[in-house]
């Protein structure tokens, strides 16, 4: 029999299709269900608009907020200020509503002075509030996950995650997991612990790991742990007698 697919003579009790190429399909349609669920989450994302009743009208709220600037700024400089609509962050992160929607400084001054960002960073960060994209690379990655924590918006936080999983290596577990640990980045933190357990052996040599010792040695106990508990099962699933 010729699978309907590659045309390869095969032998199975399937109809149509050999085995490889079922396979194959079956990985295809995953991915796409991933790309479809990536897609929803980011429409939702877009046209997510805040529903407070401190807006004249719900249906246009681009008429209640004037625009606003957002600087990068440190104590000793600040950048060219980044023009944005307040209505526009106050849908996206809760944290610029509340920011706006009081009478809070940034509110009454029209301007978000932003510290410990730089301007690239910042302008990519506005730029997904409006777009849901951003062209990312590990630092620029790292960047917008710290603004996306700090401003509680959680589709850009995800979309870092997902960037900086693909891009785990040994070389880089160690720092990811603390990087992790210290912005709640939870799907990160458990990716790069399974690197890390892959080569605990190795762990102890690194220079990041003697830094973190004396840095965060509560991070390197909670690895250990990690590891230990994940010795502990799987010398019970060897001993159980229904094995």
């Amino acid at each position: 029999m010729k699978c309907v697919s590659c045309k390869e003579e095969y032998t199975s009790e399937d109809a149509g299709t050999c085995r490889d190429c079922y396979d194959e399909a079956g990985e295809t349609e995953e991915e796409l269900k991933r790309e479809i669920d990536d897609l929803k989450a980011k429409l939702n994302f877009l046209t997510t608009t805040t529903s407070s009743s401190s807006y004249s009208t719900a249906s246009s709220p681009w008429l209640c907020f004037s625009d606003v600037v957002l600087v990068a700024s440190t104590y000793e400089d600040a950048s060219t200020p980044i023009p944005a609509h307040r209505a526009v962050l106050a849908s996206r992160s809760p944290v610029f509503k509340a920011m706006l929607e009081n009478d809070m400084e940034e509110s009454l001054s029209r301007t978000i002075k932003i510290i410990d960002v730089s301007y690239d960073a910042l302008r990519a960060f506005i730029c997904y509030l409006y777009t849901a994209e951003a062209c990312l690379d590990e630092p620029m990655a790292c960047d917008l996950l710290v603004l996306a924590d700090k401003y509680q918006v959680k589709h850009l936080k995800t979309y870092c995650e997902k960037f900086l999983i693909t891009k785990l290596n040994w070389e880089n577990a160690l720092l990811n997991y603390a990087f992790a640990h210290q912005h709640n980045a939870k799907s990160l933190l458990d990716a790069s612990l399974v690197v890390i357990m892959e080569n605990m052996d190795k762990l102890n040599k690194r220079e990041e790991y003697k830094q973190l010792v004396d840095k965060d040695p509560q991070v390197v106990v909670e690895i250990y742990e990690a590891y230990v508990s994940k010795q502990a099962n799987t010398a019970a699933l060897k001993d159980s007698p229904n094995l």
